[in-house]
């Protein structure tokens, strides 16, 4: 097996792109090379629960509706920002770093004039889509009335700038594919600063500005996008990045669309099938009131944050296997995958065991309704433990992308996803308390996380034909 790799890599870190760093994510010591690339992630991805945690306090000064509301559209906003950030853009920085660790510079460019091409159009496809069918779907998961309102109000401003976070999520899995985390983890953080202050004062009003309730909110999302691609676009164009993209007389090549929407187009299979997941709860936790709904929104929102913590790992394993992979190093390629996995089972599992232990910390931020309360610390107490397994999947799903093989964490949700609609007809035939449902949601979670690392142990990561790579020795053999 080959150990060259003569790709200096530019840009890791925020370093000087004219500085050869001397291939320092194929070469470099993997534990802190990993933290280095993760930590900007970290840092942004914490501002980004403080908009989790204002976002859904403020919508909660508006009234149970409007929160209820989000509860509806949650699974729809998380399915855009996961699909374009998580999946498409994973696929994004895959192809970029496997083109980089074969020293490819020239495709590398032209990859991502193809991963902004893409991106725009499935921007348009979501923006088309939730508009004509949004207030039909929203209603089939349960919301009436006002709930259903202020649901269609909010979907009807976000999803006309759909395009946004697809072009924004596009340009990051670019940086992110050369090495940079820190440009993306910037305007991560910009972006959050900038979603706080203008859907804060759009949603509930200031001064001379009237109150436009999750209209407000949701324009908020828009401005801070819009934003971040101004500065990625300079940042790109400008000839600063380690690619640049060739938009002026883009010849398109349908071996650089599939180059990404191999991993890409695969991968987003596994955010729609977890959005289709907390659909199906939705649904079903629907016909126990509207206070049940909200706490279980309440809860969903902590586990977006805190796999939010294990994507910083996740993501930052993408340039370094992607790029050992390019470089036939599939040994360091399948230690990458461990330690990211080990990272991000621990620091979700630590922080939703203490948070399970004492929900009130979390629950009592947004709301003063005692049925609310009571229904988001139920879910808390039972689901958040296992938490930790969602961390592990994520983990193994951004490592299977970095390899281009991820249809087996992709596998892995199907099978959470009918456990889920199987488990949940179960207990609607039985009559069951919310409680119940509770429980199938924990117990999915573990279900995920264990499929999906058995699928990355049993996936032989070979970029060439013919040749048997070992799998478990590569995890703990000295390269």
């Amino acid at each position: 097996m080959s150990e060259m790799g003569g790709v200096a890599i530019a840009g890791a870190g925020g370093e000087d792109p004219a500085l050869p760093l001397n291939n320092v994510l194929i070469d470099g010591p993997i534990f802190s090379t990993l933290l280095r690339l993760a930590w900007p992630n970290v840092v942004a991805l914490s501002a980004g629960t403080c908009v989790v945690i204002a976002e859904t306090s403020y919508i909660g000064r508006l009234g149970v509706e409007p929160l209820a509301a989000m509860a509806l559209v949650f699974p729809f906003v998380i399915l855009t920002m996961t699909m374009s950030g998580g999946a498409m853009g994973g696929g994004v920085a895959s192809a970029i770093a496997r083109a980089l660790g074969s020293g490819d510079v020239d495709r590398a460019s032209t990859l991502a004039s193809h991963a902004l091409l893409i991106g725009f159009c499935f921007g348009l496809f979501f923006m088309v889509g939730m508009l004509i069918f949004g207030p039909a779907l929203l209603e089939k998961l349960g919301g009436r009335e006002g709930v259903l309102a202020h649901a269609v109000a909010y979907t009807q401003v976000f999803f006309c700038g759909a395009v946004l976070p697809w072009l924004m999520n596009s340009m990051a899995g670019i940086l992110r594919g050369t090495g940079n985390m820190q440009l993306p983890s910037m305007m991560i953080l910009f972006a959050a600063v900038l979603q706080i202050v203008c859907g804060g004062t759009l949603g509930l009003g200031l001064g001379p500005i009237p109150q436009f309730g999750v209209r407000g909110v949701a324009a908020g999302a828009l401005i801070a996008f819009a934003a971040s691609i101004g500065v990625m676009s300079w940042y790109l164009f400008s000839g600063r990045a380690r690619v640049v993209p060739k938009i002026v007389g883009l010849q398109i090549r349908w071996e650089m669309l599939a180059d990404i929407l191999k991993v890409g187009a695969v991968s987003c299979f596994s955010p729609l099938q977890s959005v289709l997941s907390i659909s199906i709860f939705t649904h079903f936790l629907a016909r126990y009131g509207t206070e049940v709904l909200a706490g279980f929104g309440i809860g969903s929102r902590l586990e977006f944050m805190l796999t939010s913590l294990a994507f910083s790992f996740g993501i930052a394993s993408v340039p370094m296997i992607g790029m050992a992979i390019g470089a036939e190093r599939i040994t360091r390629a399948r230690r990458v995958a461990l330690v990211a996995g080990v990272l991000s089972f621990a620091s979700v599992g630590v922080i939703a065991t203490a948070i399970a232990i004492f929900p009130e910390i979390w629950v009592n931020i947004f709301t003063d309704d005692p049925n609310v309360r009571m229904a988001g610390r139920q879910y808390l107490s039972t689901a958040a433990p296992m938490y930790a397994f969602i961390g592990l999947a994520m983990s193994m799903y951004f490592s299977s992308q970095g390899a281009a093989k991820v249809l087996g964490p992709v596998l892995a949700q199907t099978a959470r996803l009918a456990f889920i609609a199987v488990g949940g007809a179960w207990l609607v035939a039985r009559n069951a308390p919310a409680t119940d449902f509770f429980v199938l949601a924990a117990v999915s979670m573990v279900l995920l996380g264990v499929l999906s690392a058995a699928a990355v142990l049993m996936t032989r990561w070979d970029v060439r034909r013919g040749q048997v790579v070992p799998v478990q020795p590569a995890l703990l053999q000295a390269e």
